[in-house]
């Protein structure tokens, strides 16, 4: 019967959609932090929503791209699958890396870019609409690097699956993580902005003083929260990128086997701090070697 057939495809296509977005959760840490600390710097506190709304829209066109796209490659040239799948790997070590390297070498860049940003908002000499529209396009092409990452991931996941079921799947994928993640984003970047409302409250009753330590608590919440998902980021994409690359290479996949054999009796924990060293391990090499030569590439430009 047809009612028959539309239920058991949307138990399949349920039960896939939860498989795909199981495989993509661990990028999403990343793509919400990245995110947030874009949208949350440099942009006047009453232009925050105005600006996530804008990458939002710029997020869905991305996923109108990269979903056809995906599904073009799966129904035409199904070997592209795990290609694309050893390149998402890749870049996903070598952005975790180059985070690691960053942190470690290039602190003061970062602060001097936050003193910009600040110095930008209090300079009216600057521009802030086209300084504002920069942050937009910078967000949006981050956007469509990691819903790349998250549409390759998810179709790696359901490849075996037939194509009707790969097209709805990846399309409730990318609406989903997209409703999702900018919804929680506008949170994030709001966070701060009501805790700083409440501090305000100057009032002498017990309610305005519990108002100014709630608006407290938001303030060291929302700090704390956006330094985690910054670890919680990198450390998901290094375990990412591992776990796929040993599912692609039977040499690594070895490796991560002998890693797991070697600790059995001493926890999954240490296993996946094993793994997370070798995806470290990897990556820092990675962003070594592309710094080095895009550093020789410029110097023979000029």
């Amino acid at each position: 019967m047809p009612s028959a057939n539309l239920l058991a495809l949307l138990d399949d296509v349920a039960a896939l959609t939860k498989l795909a977005a199981t495989k993509t959760a661990p990028v999403l840490g990343d793509d919400l932090a990245v995110n947030a600390e874009q949208l949350s710097g440099g942009i006047k506190p009453d232009r925050e929503l105005a600006v996530v709304w804008k990458v939002f829209k710029g997020s869905l066109l991305n996923k109108f791209i990269l979903v056809p796209v995906a599904l073009a490659c799966s129904y035409f040239a199904p070997f592209m699958i795990p290609i694309m799948l050893i390149l998402g790997a890749l870049y996903l070590l070598f952005e975790g890396g180059e985070k690691i390297l960053h942190a470690i070498f290039h602190r003061q860049e970062q602060q001097q870019e936050t003193d910009e940003f600040v110095k930008a908002l209090e300079d009216e000499r600057i521009d802030l609409v086209e300084f504002e529209k920069d942050k937009i396009k910078g967000a949006i092409v981050t956007d469509f690097v990691l819903s790349a990452e998250i549409i390759i991931i998810a179709l790696g996941a359901i490849a075996d699956q037939p194509f009707e079921k790969q097209a709805i799947v990846l399309s409730l994928i990318g609406l989903a993580l997209t409703v999702g993640v900018y919804g929680i984003v506008a949170l994030i970047v709001k966070l701060d902005d009501i805790g700083l409302a409440m501090i305000k409250d100057v009032g002498k009753t017990t309610l305005a003083a519990i108002k100014r330590g709630v608006g407290k608590g938001l303030l060291y919440f929302a700090n704390g929260l956006m330094k985690f998902l910054s670890v919680a980021g990198v450390l998901a994409m290094l375990l990412v990128g591992v776990d796929i690359l040993a599912h692609q290479f039977h040499l690594l996949e070895e490796i991560v086997h002998a890693i797991e054999k070697l600790l059995p009796a001493m926890s999954w924990l240490l296993s996946i701090i094993a793994k997370l060293g070798l995806g470290a391990v990897i990556g820092v090499i990675i962003a070594a070697v592309l710094s080095q030569l895009l550093a020789v590439f410029k110097k023979a430009q000029g």
